[in-house]
């Protein structure tokens, strides 16, 4: 793999972090980028830690010049792309009520439109080599969760996409493929921001917010490993054909497999249901 070079975004913490290191030791050369590059203090420690070099670049899916800028310049230093990982995304909670629709559309420019505007920078590269253009979304691009409103309808939004793009690029030699992690435990639990006082504020959905919190609180205490989607993402890296959607644990694959069996919604309206009742 020591020719083949991939395009990590958001590895300043958890899966990104470890798809970067888990690629670089499968031999990739390995761009791990991030928004911003003063954040690379865990990152550069895991490389070395895993005595792996990473070739670290500043990213910001949000800013279509510093996609495009960081593109080029992996291109004119390295001279290939073999795959990208559209990974960076930011976590959010709440319910449309209680707040901004400006609230909302961020949400969809980091989770949706930044993978967007990466994959139309690096399609031309990747059609170049017959690469793999791999996006981490979510079990939550498949169910919609309470007061996941913004977030889920960005990872569905980035599922209904790739899902659309993988046969056209199939035929000029592009693979597509969704990775679908459940709950895992890293950083981007703390990024969310939900803070201890969220439920009081609530309003009339203070209860039920109170009651997700608390499901959600035992879901990410026994939650999958960042390392261990890490390792899932570099099989669908090197694997001879992945599939189109990856779930990287038996709890993803279970929870997955029930929405694509519900035809009415009334199973997972039921179990979801519960998570605030």
């Amino acid at each position: 793999m020591s020719d083949k070079v991939v395009l990590i975004t958001g590895t300043s913490s958890g899966i990104g972090l470890t798809a970067a290191v888990a690629a670089a030791r499968a031999g990739f050369t390995t761009v791990a980028t991030l928004r911003d590059p003063a954040r690379a203090g865990a990152l550069r420690k895991a490389a070395e830690t895993a005595g792996v070099e990473l070739d670290i670049r500043r990213l910001d899916v949000t800013d279509a010049a510093s996609v495009e800028e960081c593109v080029a310049g992996v291109i004119a230093d390295h001279g290939r792309l073999d795959a990208v990982v559209n990974n960076a995304g930011a976590g959010h909670v709440g319910t449309i009520e209680n707040e901004s629709v400006d609230a909302v559309r961020a949400v969809m420019e980091v989770n949706f439109f930044g993978v967007v505007t990466v994959t139309k920078a690096v399609m031309p590269h990747l059609r170049a080599t017959g690469g793999r253009l791999l996006t981490v979304t979510s079990v939550g691009g498949v169910i919609g969760q309470p007061f996941n409103e913004a977030y889920c309808a960005a990872k569905f939004a980035a599922e209904g996409f790739m899902e659309s793009l993988a046969p056209v690029a199939a035929t000029v030699g592009v693979t597509v493929a969704v990775i679908e992690p459940g709950a895992v435990a890293s950083e981007f639990v703390a990024n969310v921001g939900i803070e201890e006082s969220a439920a009081a504020e609530a309003g009339v959905y203070g209860p039920a917010l109170a009651n997700y919190l608390d499901r959600t609180r035992g879901a990410f205490a026994a939650a999958q490993t960042s390392e261990a989607v890490g390792e899932a993402i570099t099989g669908a890296l090197t694997t001879g054909r992945p599939a189109f959607r990856i779930q990287t644990s038996d709890a993803a694959r279970t929870f997955v497999g029930a929405k694509l069996a519900d035809l009415d919604g009334s199973l997972v309206q039921t179990a979801t249901s519960a998570w605030v009742a």
